[in-house]
């Protein structure tokens, strides 16, 4: 009861009276007829990222822990592990380290392009989108792979082996026993993946597109600067978006927690 009395008050200070600030400061400044078209914009852009990466992300993770599952092997174990360490790894290493990989990849394109029709393509790969969705993939394929991990170990091995039994294909185990139980805990590493897409600056800022921003490197460019003002509303915009993900994990959460007397300690 105590917590809860005190999160208003703890909400106005965190959230409130800072948002109402920039509001203030922002419209005071007269930027509201130039910066909401470019805003919103980068909007789109950032949830379209957000958004491909985090379902390449969820899938990604939940076909290696099915395998890992499916065959039992110590390799395909180890192998999980490795997959997750690119959360320990910071964004700018990750963005550095992804640079000559992915303009390998382009050659390799180019070459092929030069083959067929005598002239290359230019870069592909490194030079678009797909570039930061990859950095985002690995970046937080550790969240996907936890969470599908923590759902599927709920899940008895013994019903993978009586549907096995009854003749159910390995997809078909995924599909209609797997991805039905372990949906609460996908959702949730959905939520947490978008999120983190949304406000990761490193990777962004050294893979994005030419003229092409997202919220973060936006807000990065004014700050850099000393206007804040002008980044306010695509700060804001950044709190509107990933606020609804987060307030639907907390009501998943109120639902999910047990209402009930504890259970007395043996």
């Amino acid at each position: 009861m105590g917590r809860r009395r005190g999160m208003p008050g703890a909400i106005a200070l965190g959230f409130l009276i800072p948002a109402a600030s920039c509001c203030a400061r922002w419209w005071c400044a007269a930027l509201w007829s130039a910066s909401i078209p470019i805003s919103l914009r980068h909007t789109v852009t950032t949830v379209t990222l957000a958004g491909i990466a985090t379902a390449i992300t969820l899938a990604v993770g939940l076909a290696a822990v099915v395998a890992v599952r499916l065959l039992r092997r110590p390799f395909g174990s180890a192998c999980l592990t490795v997959a997750g360490l690119g959360y320990a790894v910071p964004g700018t290493v990750l963005a550095l380290g992804l640079l000559a990989p992915l303009v390998a990849i382009d050659d390799a394109i180019n070459l092929v392009a030069r083959m067929f029709t005598g002239t290359g393509i230019g870069l592909v790969v490194a030079g678009s989108g797909a570039a930061v969705v990859i950095a985002y993939v690995i970046r937080f394929l550790a969240i996907g792979t936890g969470s599908a991990q923590a759902g599927l170990a709920r899940i008895s091995t013994d019903v993978d082996d009586v549907a096995r039994t009854l003749g159910a294909k390995p997809g078909g185990v995924v599909r209609f026993i797997h991805i039905p139980l372990a949906r609460p805990a996908l959702a949730g590493a959905a939520l947490m993946i978008f999120v983190d897409c949304l406000k990761e600056l490193p990777a962004t800022l050294l893979l994005r597109p030419m003229n092409v921003e997202t919220l973060s490197t936006y807000i990065y460019q004014f700050a850099t600067r000393g206007n804040f003002e002008e980044g306010a509303l695509a700060a804001l915009l950044i709190v509107a978006v990933g606020i609804l993900p987060v307030i639907h994990m907390v009501r998943y959460a109120d639902v999910a927690a047990p209402t009930g007397p504890a259970a007395p300690h043996l």
